[in-house]
């Protein structure tokens, strides 16, 4: 009887009772179509096979990882769901061994030592590192003695992300790398001082403009900003006139600048911010212009950086991988810039309604390389259309919303740290894959969640929403 009872307690199914089935039915279906997708890129080599070999292919490798995938979600759903908040550091610490080892152990893959392969099948441990750290940094923040307006704080909070980054960096992967990043945006959820993002933003597209533009002129635009500030910033009646004289040096310095004399209208700026400064600290605001110099010369610093290690550290195909992003027109068609081209003429050729499923001539052509992982949404793209695309990125959007839902309604602080940390994965995954596929981001080999064909990718997330699934079926109990 009292069996009966618990089990009515907890809806009937120790699995799917009191399951949020809206997050799990989205699930369900990117994972479905994942697979279809899987399918017809792989289509030629599945035709003619039988049932046995049928497994070997594309399709077949990842049709038995959902089924692994489908049984760790049940099995997820048995365990005590207090379980990942007492063993979040300890799994935290096996993700970042397995990162320590795969360096040692792994198989280079591309270029990248990120691989454990065994029987036909490769497993990347960075998948494993995303949850850990997800683990790990809830369960910090979810700390009694944890406030992110403390420095200490801060640095502990920072050291959870950046370690496993670092790892990942060494085997090289970029792009895994730069998925950690996302786990900032729960530091901001919970209240760390938006000034810093508000400075990392700056800096990097500082960053970015040196890989692009003159870092002279950078320097310039920088200098010219901080005296139209310096300018406004005056307590005094004729406040007006510096400002209109800043916005006329301006002016002038673009003129000239044009004309090639961008030293001495450097220079010039310079030498005027220096007067500007005085005037400012006589009316004791001398910290504004010490900031604003600060700033400046950070700035250019940056900037100058960049170029140089644009021009003289990197190699010339990562030089090729930022040219592709940032300036396409100094590429080749047929060398460096293929990849997007062909990504975004299948992407163009579906049309509306596009060429239906198993009809992609490019994708049963192969034109777009790696369009079963990393440009998967191309083949989205030329057999559904713009409305199997716009289809996909609403069922993300839907999930990411969901998935906000439920990190909002926890009783239990380590339960929301944990549902905001799996929306940031996926939306860090989400916005580059289709980013890099049209060009708006870098090709830098980020897989499509649940749909892009890998196993630990797809086990990964798996693990991920079975876990925020588990801790939300039992919000009640807290």
């Amino acid at each position: 009887m009292s069996s009966r009872r618990a089990s009515q307690r907890d809806g009937g199914s120790p699995i799917l009772g009191h399951i949020d089935l809206v997050t799990f039915s989205l699930f369900l279906a990117l994972a479905g179509v994942g697979w279809l997708m899987v399918f017809s890129v792989g289509f030629e080599e599945f035709r003619g096979q039988d049932g046995v070999s049928f497994l070997s292919t594309s399709a077949g490798k990842q049709a038995i990882w959902i089924g692994i995938c489908g049984l760790i979600f049940a099995f997820i759903m048995l365990f005590d769901w207090k379980f990942w908040q007492t063993f979040a550091y300890p799994i935290y610490a096996f993700s970042i061994g397995l990162l320590v080892m795969v360096l040692f152990f792994g198989t280079n893959i591309k270029g990248a030592t990120s691989w454990f392969s065994f029987g036909g099948f490769s497993f990347q441990p960075s998948e494993i590192a995303k949850f850990g750290t997800a683990l790990a940094l809830s369960a910090f923040l979810s700390s009694y003695s944890t406030d992110l307006k403390r420095t200490r704080s801060q640095l502990i909070s920072l050291s959870i992300i950046l370690a496993p980054i670092m790892l990942i960096l060494l085997q090289p992967d970029a792009g895994s790398a730069l998925v950690f990043l996302s786990f900032f945006l729960v530091l901001f959820r919970e209240g760390l001082n938006p000034s810093y993002y508000v400075v990392a933003g700056v800096m990097g597209g500082l960053l970015i403009a040196g890989l692009v533009f003159n870092p002279l002129n950078i320097s310039l635009a920088l200098a010219l900003v901080v005296l139209l500030i310096m300018a406004y910033s005056l307590r005094s009646k004729k406040r007006m006139y510096w400002v209109l004289g800043a916005i006329a040096v301006a002016c002038g310095a673009y003129y000239l600048t044009q004309l090639e004399y961008i030293n001495y209208v450097l220079s010039a700026t310079l030498l005027l911010l220096v007067p500007m400064s005085y005037v400012l600290y006589q009316q004791r605001n001398g910290r504004l212009a010490v900031i604003l110099l600060f700033f400046l010369s950070a700035g250019a610093a940056l900037s100058f950086a960049a170029n140089y290690a644009f021009n003289n550290v990197l190699k010339p195909h990562q030089q090729d991988r930022i040219n592709v992003w940032l300036q396409p027109d100094k590429c080749d068609e047929r060398g460096s810039l293929y990849n997007l081209v062909q990504s975004k003429t299948a992407i163009g050729s579906g049309g509306i309604q596009g060429k239906g499923f198993l009809h992609g001539t490019m994708t049963k052509g192969n034109f777009v390389p790696e369009q079963s992982t990393d440009f998967i949404f191309c083949t989205i793209g030329e057999e559904q259309g713009f409305i199997g695309t716009f289809g996909i990125i609403a069922l993300f959007l839907l999930l990411l919303f969901r998935i906000s839902m439920i990190a909002e309604r926890q009783r239990s602080s380590f339960s929301r740290h944990y549902a905001y940390c799996v929306a940031g994965i996926i939306f860090i995954h989400f916005f580059i894959n289709i980013g890099m596929t049209m060009g708006l981001m870098p090709i830098i080999g980020i897989p499509l969640p649940f749909i892009s064909k890998g196993g630990s990718s797809l086990m990964g997330f798996t693990i991920m929403i079975a876990v925020m699934l588990k801790l939300d079926k039992h919000r009640l109990r807290v």
